[in-house]
């Protein structure tokens, strides 16, 4: 037996009649506010890949490469802190950049950026950012440093690391503008073509650029998400030894380095400028606690050399590579902090072989 449907309603009421809402109840004062996410204590940071070319497509956006320490600026209520990229609490050795930290327009945050100091010519310059802190391993603290900020990982009580690079970058640049001379500043995004503005980049002798994927996430380590293309090579190399010499700085004729390839270091030549006075007698003090009686690799017959304990790692500015898997044109830039992610390069299998040249070569200078 079928039973006749009563007439129902519209679904919307009277075709005609206006739309409302119903009207909206106050808030139960014992109701919970909605749960904020827990500001961690750390975050593994984000690290460029490097390219020997920028990227195509119009995804990537693009920032100068500044040379300098990693830093991640966490503000909460009652403190300051500023942490290093392998995790060391370094708050204490940037008085400057703490203070601005805390007049920051925000309650809680999570800022990811690179300390530098500037040259004469406004470059960054590792160099000098080493010294003000009174070189590797120095405890002084530096006042010229300058946090160029470039990412903002946690906001207000919010976790931004799952939300598009444009969103974070937005929410970053309200809370630090561009154009500012404090010592916070924010590291403008350029609207340029990827190979117009490395030339350009190269040209003024800067160490390069950064691309980024601007729909990416925050995401931690290595992945492709931002990229580094240099106007010259720059890596970490085990200092393995040097040759003496009554002519140079500190008795430093040459420093002999290695790099890692397959879990043991691989001599990859030496390098014999961009030491200075002061630079190589701390470098020679130091490699005196550490000599050794053999050399920790295979370097060839070498004569009056000092072979070292491979614990120091130097950061090297190089062109390409020989043919023969030595560093062409090497220039020594300083130590990297050991206990700070001081890694030393790992060699790829093909990286002995294969030329690895800088773009626009002959209109290159060294940054700094």
């Amino acid at each position: 037996m079928t039973t006749t449907p009563k007439p129902s309603m519209p679904l919307l009421g009277e075709a005609d009649a206006p739309l409302r809402s119903r009207p909206r109840r106050r808030r139960d004062p014992t109701q919970p506010n909605l749960p904020l996410d827990p500001m961690p204590a750390r975050v593994e940071p984000c690290l460029a890949q490097p390219k020997p070319r920028p990227p195509k497509g119009s995804q990537w956006i693009y920032e100068i490469k500044w040379d300098g320490y990693r830093l991640a600026l966490h503000v909460e209520p009652s403190r300051v802190r500023i942490l290093t990229r392998g995790g060391l609490d370094w708050t204490d050795r940037f008085p400057a950049i703490a203070a601005e930290a805390k007049r920051l327009p925000v309650s809680t945050a999570i800022l990811d950026g690179e300390a530098v100091v500037f040259d004469e010519q406004g470059r960054s310059n590792f160099g000098r950012l080493q010294q003000s802190l009174g070189g590797r391993g120095g405890k002084r603290t530096s006042r010229e440093a300058v946090l160029l900020v470039f990412d903002l990982l946690y906001f207000d009580g919010h976790d931004l690391t799952g939300i598009e690079l444009t969103a974070r970058r937005h929410l970053l640049e309200g809370l630090v503008p561009a154009g500012g001379e404090e010592a916070i500043r924010l590291s403008e995004e350029i609207e340029a073509d990827g190979e117009t503005l490395l030339r350009i980049a190269c040209e003024h002798g800067l160490e390069g650029i950064i691309a980024k994927d601007r729909n990416s996430t925050y995401r931690s380590g290595r992945l492709g998400d931002w990229l580094k293309i240099k106007c010259i090579q720059s890596d970490g190399f085990a200092i393995i030894g040097y040759e003496k010499s009554t002519a140079s700085f500190g008795g430093i004729g040459r420093l002999l380095l290695a790099a890692r390839k397959g879990g043991e270091l691989v001599y990859v030549g030496g390098v014999g400028t961009g030491l200075n006075e002061r630079s190589a007698v701390e470098l020679r003090q130091q490699m005196d606690k550490l000599m050794i009686n053999k050399p920790a690799v295979d370097t060839g017959r070498k004569r009056d050399a000092v072979f070292v304990d491979p614990k120091l790692v130097a950061e090297i500015e190089y062109r390409d590579w020989t043919r023969d898997g030595k560093l062409r044109h090497p220039s020594y830039k300083g130590l990297r902090e050991e206990q700070d992610s001081a890694a030393v390069m790992e060699l790829g299998p093909q990286r002995h072989d294969k030329k690895v040249s800088a773009p626009n070569d002959r209109k290159i200078r060294p940054s700094g």
